[in-house]
């Protein structure tokens, strides 16, 4: 289902060109109209080209945003039923083709859901049989009713799935753009409420040193210690704020990545498995994380991400795939060797590009590229590092001494 979703949105609705070669279907009647096998036929020429300029109208008019909701669809509709109405009923024969074709423009101009489709559909159907099987035969009305059915419906279907799937690409940007407000909206809150006591208390203190001063040195020094304590103390705290929000776990990154592809509809598939890493080993491969889930709300028009953590003995392997429109969907990375270094070309950007020197300074290497016929696939390494992190080192230490 989503993968015939994504195969979908990648498609290009049908123009107002694509809609012409049907008239075709009436070439038959028009030689016939030059070879003088027609009664009447300049009489029935006149009604071929009124049918045409108004089959063209009707088409064109519906699938311009911005006649649409003008009159000029329906007046041409209309205008065209009354010629087919006229030519079916006066002519017969092959010339009963053009209540398919009818069915067809009344397909595209009343499409949506305000407008009556199938009583239309069902009256014109009916009706097309109904001449067909006098001025014919049973075989020649069932044909023309089916066809008239047929056409309509499908037409106004296609064209109402292509409009769908354009509405959900544009509210997927739109929820994308709101997840990352919200993000930021966060962050900046919690600044905001880590500083605005902080900030209180120094403005407080200057002003008592600035007051104390001419008074009582030892008290403004001692004001002045508490500045710098408090100024120590929320350096500190920035420091911590800051390197949980940039730098947090792999799990935080991965739960961040399954909120926010939801957050954009797209259907996200995660699993992790191995040992525990170490901290930086975690810190890079949430770095890859947040790039590369990134790029697929951003760019990929995809329906699914998979996310996959293995972790073995020597190595770790992060694979971020989605079934989106390809490399060129990625506007914000690059691609990378198997070494990790950068490759130049087929990717704009600079954010992949980064990660593939970050991860080849550890060690590792970053691979990017198409995923089969269609879709990204991100392909991170590391080496599994055993090596106990310093700073927890000092700490046990001071904890045992």
């Amino acid at each position: 289902m989503y993968a015939t979703a994504a195969h979908i949105e990648r498609l290009k609705p049908p123009g107002r060109r694509a809609f012409l070669p049907w008239l075709f279907m009436l070439s038959g009647d028009v030689q016939a109209l030059f070879k003088g096998k027609t009664p009447l036929p300049w009489l029935g020429g006149a009604g071929a080209a009124a049918f045409v300029a108004l089959y063209v109208t009707a088409i064109y008019t519906s699938l311009d945003e911005r006649r649409r909701r003008t009159r000029a669809p329906l007046l041409a509709l209309a205008g065209l039923a009354a010629v087919t109405y006229a030519l079916g009923i006066g002519y017969a024969g092959d010339w009963l083709l053009c209540f398919p074709l009818l069915s067809l423009a009344s397909g595209i101009v009343l499409r949506g859901g305000k407008r009556p489709l199938g009583p239309v559909i069902l009256a014109l159907s009916g009706s097309a049989g109904i001449i067909a099987g006098l001025r014919g035969g049973a075989s020649d009305s069932l044909t023309v009713t089916y066809g008239t059915i047929l056409s309509g419906l499908v037409t106004a279907a296609i064209l109402s799935l292509f409009e769908t799937v354009a509405q959900l690409r544009a509210t997927r940007q739109e929820l994308a753009r709101t997840a990352v407000e919200k993000e930021r909206l966060r962050f900046s809150r919690d600044l905001h409420d880590l500083l605005g006591h902080t900030m209180s208390v120094v403005v407080v203190k200057a002003e008592a040193v600035r007051r104390l001063a001419p008074k009582n040195l030892e008290a403004a020094l001692g004001q002045a210690a508490d500045i710098e304590a408090v100024g120590r103390q929320a350096l500190t705290e920035i420091r911590e704020a800051v390197t949980g929000y940039r730098e947090g776990s792999l799990a935080t990154e991965l739960d961040r990545a399954r909120s926010a592809l939801g957050a954009a509809g797209i259907e996200a598939a995660v699993r992790r498995s191995g040992p525990p890493l170490a901290p930086q080993t975690e810190a890079l491969l949430g770095w890859v994380v947040r790039e590369g889930v990134t790029n697929v709300v951003r760019h990929s028009g995809a329906a699914r991400c998979e996310i996959e953590v293995r972790g073995g003995m020597d190595r770790v392997r992060l694979e971020i795939t989605d079934d989106g429109g390809g490399v060129g969907s990625r506007a914000t990375g690059t691609g990378s060797t198997a070494n990790g270094e950068a490759a130049a070309g087929a990717i704009g950007g600079t954010g992949l590009k980064g990660l593939a020197e970050r991860l080849s300074a550890a060690g590792g290497s970053l691979e990017s590229g198409p995923c089969g016929r269609r879709g990204f696939r991100l392909v991170a390494e590391l080496p599994v590092d055993t090596e106990e992190d310093p700073m927890e080192a000092e700490v046990k230490e001071a904890r045992t001494s």
